[in-house]
């Protein structure tokens, strides 16, 4: 496994694209390796939520925080949550995003984060789908590494992540903040208790 933190690892990714199911996503799960660093020019679409008009303000407000591109999709998000076309979803994604080339693509594992999402996991697939068919490209695929055992506990790092970024206290406090005080969430939320402290990622790799 290859330990990376922020005090040790070479960043070289100057255009990167973070491809997340929901707004919040976003910050979850990758906000700290962003605000880490403010060098790379952020791509960061949402395939949901772009009419809700409660979330959509909010995201775009938490893009400003990382100096990021944000883009919105509408697709389904209803309680319900019946499947999503995948040519679809793969489709909304070629089109939103400026540039089908980075340096770094980041998004979702392929069992979600917790028990159980299904767009996050259909988000991750049309990623994998769209990079293994090299309509995506990139130098290298991260995918969130967490796990929560069926639900039995809030999600975790993965023991088998490949990278680790630890965050320093105040990149966390600000991410935290974006957590609460932009997107809303109160301190006894789901969202809250889970912001992870260390940002765990796994690499797809092409065969």
């Amino acid at each position: 496994m290859a330990e990376q933190k922020p005090s040790r690892q070479i960043w070289n990714f100057k255009d990167a694209a973070v491809i997340v199911a929901h707004p919040d996503d976003e910050t979850l799960w990758a906000g700290g390796t962003m605000l880490l660093h403010p060098e790379t020019h952020w791509t960061v679409l949402t395939i949901c939520r772009k009419s809700d008009q409660d979330r959509a303000p909010k995201f775009f407000r938490a893009i400003e925080k990382y100096n990021a591109k944000g883009l919105m999709a509408d697709l389904d998000d209803s309680p319900q949550q019946k499947p999503l076309d995948d040519r679809q979803l793969r489709d909304t994604i070629l089109f939103l995003l400026p540039s089908h080339s980075f340096d770094l693509i980041i998004t979702h594992g392929s069992a979600g984060e917790y028990t159980r999402h299904r767009r996050h996991e259909e988000t991750n697939r049309a990623v994998a789908e769209l990079y293994k068919l090299r309509k995506l490209s990139a130098a290298q695929l991260w995918m969130f590494a967490y796990h929560d055992n069926g639900g039995e506990h809030l999600p975790q790092p993965a023991q088998d992540a490949d990278i680790n970024i630890e965050l320093p206290k105040k990149i966390w406090q600000k991410k935290y903040g974006i957590i609460t005080k932009i997107y809303g969430f109160s301190t006894q939320s789901f969202e809250a208790k889970t912001t992870p402290r260390i940002e765990a990622f796994s690499l797809l790799k092409l065969k």
